[in-house]
C-alpha cells in the first residue's frame, strides 16, 4: 500500500503560508512570496570549536551553545536498511513538501492534551540507536517518546520553516539522525544579539552530514529557532527525530503517571506510523 517512495509529488498538504513547489505552479510564486529586503548576519557553525563563525569576517566569531555533532552515527548498512524499512510504511503528506511518519501519541498543543490511544511504541529499529545515543555523555539518560521520520526531495521543493519545538510535552533534547543526503540546519534569531553589535537578524549554518546525529539542547533548544531551507536539500533527505518528555511527565510532575504510560509503550520498541 505504500505511495511512491522517493519522489511522490501528485499531492500537496500546505496550509496558511506554508508552500511547495506544487502549490507554487497553482498559485504562482508571486502571491506566497514575502519576503523582503533585511539584513542578515551569516555565521557557519564549527563543531569542533562549537564556534559561530561569521561568512565575511564582518563580526566577531562568538560561542554558540546547546549543539552536539557527531559524524557516522550509523552505518551505510544501517542507514540502507532504515530507509528500507520506512518505505514499507505510508508516507504520509505533510506541509511544505514534506512527508512524515509519526511514532508517538496524538497531542494537542493548543488543549494541551495527550491522547494514548493508537500509540503503539518506538518502531523496532530504532530501539539499537536508542541505546547507543545513550552511551552519549550528551545524552545520558535519554528516553525519546516519540520519533518523527520526515522525507524531503526538492523535487517537491520540501524545507521546514524556522520554528522553536514545544516544551510542554517535549523535553530538553532534540535529537535528530540524518540521512542520505548532506543538508543545512539554520539556526536564527530574529532579534539580533545586540551584545555583540548585531542589531539584526543572525543566522548560524550547522552543516550536517549523510549519517550524522545532531542534539539541540538549551539555548539551540529554546531561543534560536531552526529551519531546513529549500536551497538546502539537493537531493532526497530523510531524517528520524526523537522526543524525550518534559518535567511535567517525568518522576514528581504533575502528569507523571501519564508520563511513565507514555514511556512504557514507546519503548516497547514495537510501533507502528499513526
Amino acid at each position: 500500500m505504500a505511495p511512491d517512495r522517493s519522489d511522490g509529488v501528485a499531492s500537496c498538504a500546505c496550509k496558511g503560508i506554508r508552500r511547495c513547489l506544487i502549490c507554487e505552479e497553482v498559485k504562482g510564486k508571486g502571491q506566497l512570496e514575502a519576503k523582503g529586503s533585511k539584513i542578515v548576519h551569516h555565521f557557519i557553525y564549527n563543531p569542533e570549536t562549537r564556534l559561530a563563525i561569521s561568512r565575511d569576517a564582518a563580526a566577531a566569531s562568538f560561542p554558540f551553545p546547546g549543539v552536539f555533532l557527531l559524524e557516522n552515527f550509523i552505518s551505510e548498512e544501517e542507514e540502507e536498511k532504515l530507509i528500507t524499512s520506512m518505505d514499507q510504511d505510508v508516507w504520509n503528506e505533510s506541509q511544505s513538501g514534506r512527508r512524515k511518519q509519526d511514532f508517538g501519541p496524538k497531542v494537542n498543543f493548543k488543549k494541551r492534551k495527550v491522547r494514548v490511544c493508537g500509540f503503539s511504541g518506538l518502531p523496532a529499529l530504532s530501539q539499537t540507536l536508542v541505546l547507543r545515543m545513550q552511551q552519549q555523555p550528551s545524552l545520558a539518560g535519554f528516553q525519546p517518546v516519540e520519533q518523527c521520520n520526515l522525507d524531503y526531495h526538492p523535487q517537491r521543493g520540501s524545507a521546514i520553516d524556522p520554528h522553536l519545538d514545544d516544551s510542554w510535552l517535549w523535553g530538553e533534547r532534540l535529537v535528530t539522525i540524518n540521512m542520505l543526503s548532506n543538508t543545512t540546519l539554520t539556526m536564527s534569531l530574529e532579534q539580533g544579539l545586540p551584545e555583540l553589535g548585531l542589531a539584526e537578524e543572525v543566522h548560524v549554518a550547522v552543516h550536517l552530514p549523510r549519517r550524522s546525529l545532531v542534539v539541540l539542547h538549551g539555548e539551540a533548544r529554546h531561543r534560536w529557532k531552526h529551519a531546513i531551507h529549500r536551497e538546502d536539500v539537493q537531493a532526497r533527505r530523510v531524517c528520524s527525530t526523537y522526543r524525550e518528555l518534559a518535567a511535567e511527565f517525568l518522576p514528581g510532575g504533575q502528569q507523571a503517571e501519564l508520563g511513565a504510560q507514555l514511556l512504557n509503550i514507546a519503548l516497547s520498541f514495537q510501533g507502528t506510523p499513526i
